[in-house]
């Protein structure tokens, strides 16, 4: 124990470096909450999990890595327990009184597994989907020895990117966009929350596509400014946890307004080829409402899907979207090629749906070949893609990387 002085106050505080496992359990004893067959039972506990956290993260063979995980469960513990009891060292001691020492070690192990896994940013395309697996044993390891303020400040952070993901995900689904095939956008949610504002202005009752957002723009450029900026407002039904958010978000539209409502920009300039704006706001992509729009050749319309390419991994990229009932693709990375992998099994693979489509939009020269190339995917594929026995979706990534294009 050393004393540090606070020359503001003209007074001397006292600094206790002990570990918080330790003063609860201090405190315990000396205030007879834990007597001598719990201190026996934490002495025999110990030792066992200390060899089964040496093993999870290393070798319990190595007396470093022993070393290391006494240090990890007694922080472990202490996290749990300050963060349970608020720094209460009597609430504290009842806990370490009432439950196993390893069960303590077990909650703070969770309580950072459930930091890990919870957002990091805004941009949906950079969070990972689902729960603690190995492959974030390293971010465990990690915190494992992070003192309580470190631990408390990332949870801070992450919890606000948490509530912005979520407000997005509440609006979409509110305006008719799930959250799974939200998610498969990839956009900044921010940017979800910036044009479901814009569609509740404009009294609409789904997220738009670009023709529809275009459409949406031009009509409020046709209204008074204040109008407009009077409008733009939260929700009535928004969940009060959402409000500081969306607030937030709502201020970042009408400081747009000004541009936004500038009727000598044209929209599509604005929006999808001035950086400031790029990714600012989210509308759905529709790959051929985009070609029915813009191009009416079919042969012109299918050089755009397929970004002009026509070998057969391009081909069948395209094609394995639509028959998953998501956007057209060419290139996948592999987690998306994961998500759609799970949309198949969840939603149902149809390939009768990439036939039509090969029918209705394949340059007409080409349709039997293309259409003889998806049959012979389908036969071999099909079985692979929706096997009930690939849990980790291994066999299926790999049949994607080896037929498909996959990044």
């Amino acid at each position: 124990m050393t004393t540090t002085s606070a020359p503001a106050a003209g007074t001397v505080s006292l600094f206790d470096s002990r570990p918080f496992f330790e003063k609860a359990l201090i405190f315990g004893v000396q205030h007879g909450l834990i007597d001598q067959a719990k201190l026996d039972e934490i002495a025999a506990d110990a030792p066992k999990g200390m060899v089964q956290i040496a093993r999870y993260f290393g070798s319990e063979f190595l007396r470093p890595e022993l070393e290391k995980a006494r240090e990890r469960i007694v922080n472990l513990v202490s996290l749990h327990l300050q963060t349970a009891s608020a720094g209460d060292l009597h609430v504290a001691a009842t806990l370490l009184r009432d439950h196993s020492f390893l069960s303590r070690s077990k909650a703070g192990s969770d309580m950072l597994k459930a930091l890990i896994v919870m957002p990091q940013n805004t941009h949906f395309g950079m969070n990972e989907r689902g729960g603690f697996s190995d492959r974030h044993i390293p971010q465990l390891a990690r915190w494992s020895l992070a003192p309580l303020a470190e631990v408390q400040a990332e949870l801070a952070v992450r919890q606000r990117v948490a509530q912005v993901v979520d407000a997005a995900l509440w609006l979409a689904d509110q305006l008719g966009l799930p959250a799974d095939e939200l998610q498969d956008y990839e956009p900044d949610a921010e940017a979800v929350i910036r044009t479901a504002l814009l569609a509740l202005a404009t009294r609409r009752k789904a997220l738009p596509d670009w023709a529809d957002f275009e459409k949406m723009v031009l009509a409020l450029r046709r209204k008074d400014p204040a109008a407009v900026a009077s409008s733009v407002v939260l929700p009535k039904n928004l969940p009060p946890e959402y409000h500081e958010v969306v607030t937030s978000v709502q201020q970042s539209v009408l400081a747009d307004l000004p541009k936004l409502l500038d009727a000598r920009l044209g929209v599509r300039k604005l929006f999808d080829q001035t950086p400031a704006f790029m990714g600012r706001y989210f509308w759905i992509e529709d790959a051929l409402s985009e070609v029915g729009q813009h191009d009416r050749e079919r042969s012109a319309a299918w050089d755009k899907l397929t970004q002009g390419r026509g070998d057969d991994g391009t081909l069948l990229t395209l094609l394995v979207c639509v028959a998953a009932g998501t956007a057209p693709k060419t290139l996948l990375t592999d987690k998306s090629a994961a998500t759609l992998i799970r949309k198949m099994r969840k939603s149902g693979f149809q390939p009768e749906l990439a036939a039509t489509f090969i029918r209705d939009h394949a340059p007409e020269q080409h349709q039997d070949d293309y259409a003889r190339l998806w049959q012979d995917f389908v036969a071999e594929a099909q079985a692979t893609l929706l096997s009930d026995f690939d849990s980790k979706l291994s066999d299926a990534l790999s049949l994607l990387r080896r037929e498909c294009n996959v990044a």
